[in-house]
């Protein structure tokens, strides 16, 4: 897995400090096309009503180039967010900065999260499961949204990659997951079992990969998809409680929206009135196969305890 072997685990303040920095140095002018920062949270119950336990970040200076770091919240707490680098920069600075961009797998717990315990206001977000949502040709495919390992099957990763990112997040369900025999707490045991730190780098290390399909889109279906992500961010600050169950997999999209990303030609490149274009094919078997999982009563949330 890229990186794994590099994760870092960062529980000290001048770690937190350092990371700031090289986040802070990265470029901004390519912030649509390779964005540096990708995120994903951890916690007991994260949400307002539970608590954050680890960040991990992946900095992307470029390919092959990319660094993780697993931040120890539930250790630091508020201070990991206000300890100010040598750029003169925090952690909520960089948070809060529409010019950095930051990709998530669907943020909504995540900025629930922030915003509640620790008054971060997430900006210049793009939210990669929006993304992969409006990317599908036709309103059908898009009533359901996907999770994490749902979505990486679109993602050209060898076998050996698939086994590997597929074995560590087995290993790590087994010691967090209490329907797999494991405990939330393993989050904030301390020190961080080996299985956790593998599991969070897990989490963030293709979503690179997994970004760089849309980097081609047009400007007007990127600014479209980034606005309905910061509009996540907003509605998760909100009073109103987050989707749970079913309804939680419900995409966001209205009628029109629906009927607007139809009409667009860089949604719809490879769609024949004749005959459907592979994605197509591989679009609608993904929708199938999510379905028949359904009618087998397994757990919606299968694929974002994972993700």
């Amino acid at each position: 897995m890229p990186g794994r072997k590099d994760a870092e685990f960062i529980n000290t303040l001048a770690g937190v400090a350092k990371v700031v920095d090289f986040v802070d140095r990265q470029d901004t002018w390519k912030r649509d096309i390779a964005p540096p920062l990708y995120i994903d949270l951890e916690g007991e119950q994260l949400g307002r009503n539970g608590s954050v336990s680890l960040m991990t970040m992946l900095v992307y200076p470029g390919e092959g180039l990319e660094h993780i770091y697993v931040v120890d919240i539930y250790t630091l707490g508020n201070a990991a967010f206000e300890v100010v680098g040598e750029r003169g920069k925090s952690l909520k600075d960089i948070l809060e900065t529409p010019e950095i961009s930051k990709v998530f797998f669907d943020v909504r717990r995540d900025s629930e999260a922030l915003f509640a315990h620790y008054g971060v206001n997430l900006k210049g977000v793009r939210d990669l499961q929006l993304m992969d949502s409006a990317a599908r040709p036709r309103t059908e495919q898009r009533i359901l949204l996907s999770g994490l390992a749902k979505c990486l099957q679109f993602v050209p990763l060898t076998n050996a990659q698939k086994n590997e990112w597929t074995f560590c997040k087995e290993r790590g369900d087994r010691v967090w997951n209490p329907d797999k025999g494991g405990s939330y707490s393993a989050f904030n045991k301390r020190p961080l079992p080996a299985e956790i730190l593998r599991y969070c780098a897990g989490d963030v290390a293709y979503l690179p990969a997994m970004y760089k399909k849309y980097a081609s889109k047009s400007a007007r279906w990127r600014n479209f998809v980034f606005e309905a992500s910061q509009k996540r961010v907003v509605e998760s600050q909100g009073m109103v409680v987050q989707p749970e169950g079913r309804e939680r997999a419900l995409s966001p999209w209205t009628v029109e929206e629906h009927r607007m990303l139809d009409s667009w030609t860089e949604v719809n490149t490879g769609r024949s009135y004749f005959s459907q274009s592979q994605q197509d094919d591989l679009y609608e078997q993904a929708q199938e196969d999510y379905l028949n999982e359904q009618l087998r009563e397994d757990d919606l949330y299968e694929t974002w305890l994972i993700g």
